[in-house]
């Protein structure tokens, strides 16, 4: 069985006129209408499979869900290198947000050390969700033990007029300002931000639960 096969049993129609609203820069035909949870169930079974190494190099996937469960196996390897390669060779296939957001390789936390030149590379890169992907795990990787101020420097110096990578760009800033709020609120208090990002960062922390009531009232002046 083929893992399109094998997404089309798990088809919701609803959920895909949703989703399709939800990811309105990809054609709503590649859409088939699948679950989150399915999608990972699909990814388990074909990586315990005899069919993953095939599905992993017919690229590019016709359908977005292929692309997640795609993203969704790499997530699952458990060697570093071998999970880092497949990755790198996934990435500039990568189209939409949610394949970008939704997949977390579980080895990555243990090998932030390797990881790190990777990260930066990514983030460099001009392919939108490539220096998406890589902004996201700065972000989940490396705003506790391992943070480094040199870190929010290289996502504030990130440029691009497109709307999901400064939509990232946002998102990394406000969850510093929540976990790492004295290095990072300077990058506020000075506009070191591009104006959209800037805005747009500050209404992320104000609506964030992990923002103390003090700071949001002092963020807020900055709008």
């Amino acid at each position: 069985m083929t893992v399109y096969e094998l997404l089309l049993e798990a088809k919701d129609e609803n959920y895909r006129e949703f989703q399709a609203k939800l990811v309105p820069n990809i054609d709503s035909e590649t859409i088939i209408g699948v679950r989150t949870p399915q999608m990972r169930e699909v990814a388990k079974k074909v990586f315990k499979s005899d069919i993953m190494e095939s599905f992993l190099k017919d690229l590019p996937h016709k359908y977005y869900e292929e692309n997640l469960v795609h993203f969704f196996i790499i997530a699952l390897i458990k060697d570093f290198d071998e999970c880092v390669k497949r990755v790198e060779e996934f990435l500039p296939y990568v189209d939409c947000w949610p394949v970008s957001d939704q997949s977390s390789p579980k080895v990555f936390k243990k090998n932030h050390d390797k990881l790190l030149p990777y990260v930066k590379k990514w983030i460099g890169s001009a392919h939108v969700y490539t220096a998406r992907f890589g902004i996201r795990m700065l972000m989940n990787e490396y705003l506790g033990d391992d943070f480094k101020e040199e870190y929010l420097e290289l996502v504030a110096s990130k440029s691009g007029e497109d709307y999901y990578l400064k939509m990232m760009i946002a998102w990394y800033f406000a969850t510093a300002l929540a976990k790492r709020y004295e290095e990072t609120v300077p990058y506020i208090e000075n506009h070191r931000l591009d104006e959209w990002v800037h805005k747009k960062t500050i209404q992320k922390a104000v609506e964030s639960y992990r923002v103390s009531d003090e700071h949001k009232i002092y963020l807020k002046t900055f709008r």
